[in-house]
């Protein structure tokens, strides 16, 4: 049986990257003198959030497959595909705040793990329910 323990550092490690998204947020906050609830203001800030809020939006679309992969097919290829898609959120974020034009090579990266884990945890759950109305 598996543990899933190297999914579970993933998932980990996932969050930790929106956390450390979360506190680039406030960084930026503090580095343009704009406080919340404003969200306006700095196009620095606003593309700093736009990264963080992104991040969250991909969130769902990453972990559920990646679980479902792993539980299904492989939890290290899952965990291998995790660590690519931070890579890729990670890249993408420093992109997109150095200047939105900078983003697409992380989102690139982070979207193919994303389809890899999606269609390949959906492509074995076909496989095993066929194999088990057989």
């Amino acid at each position: 049986m598996q543990t899933h323990a190297s999914v579970a550092i993933v998932s980990l490690l996932a969050l930790l990257l929106y956390f450390w998204m979360a506190l680039q947020v406030g960084a930026a906050r503090g580095k343009c003198g704009i406080q919340a609830p404003a969200m306006t203001g700095d196009p620095v800030l606003e593309r700093t959030i736009r990264a963080h809020y992104n991040t969250l939006e991909w969130l769902p679309l990453f972990l559920v497959p990646l679980w479902i992969f792993a539980i299904y097919w492989s939890d290290l290829v899952a965990a291998a595909l995790g660590l690519v898609w931070i890579v890729g959120r990670f890249i993408y974020q420093r992109g997109y705040v150095a200047d939105p034009g900078k983003r697409s090579t992380g989102f690139f990266i982070q979207g193919l793990a994303v389809a890899v884990l999606l269609f390949g945890a959906l492509g074995r759950l076909i496989y095993v329910l066929a194999i088990t109305r057989a």
